[in-house]
């Protein structure tokens, strides 16, 4: 069990939503990491420095995964 600041609470992003993020860091297994109102998007495919459309196509309690729009 996490005490994450989300885990519980409603997020800021659902399936099927398309934000803009701006990739802060690369994980560990490449993906850009993102963040909308504290709450992280990982991006596979971008890079660090970039500003990318994503859909987001999975939410988890603590993160979600979005892919680029093309």
């Amino acid at each position: 069990m996490g005490f994450g600041r989300f885990e519980g609470s409603p997020k800021p992003v659902k399936v099927g939503d398309e934000v803009s993020v701006t990739i802060e860091a690369i994980a560990a297994k490449g993906d850009g990491i993102g963040k909308i109102e504290g709450f992280v998007i990982f991006v596979p495919g971008a890079q660090q420095g970039q500003t990318v459309k994503v859909k987001i196509r999975e939410v988890k309690n603590r993160f979600a995964i979005g892919d680029i729009v093309a």
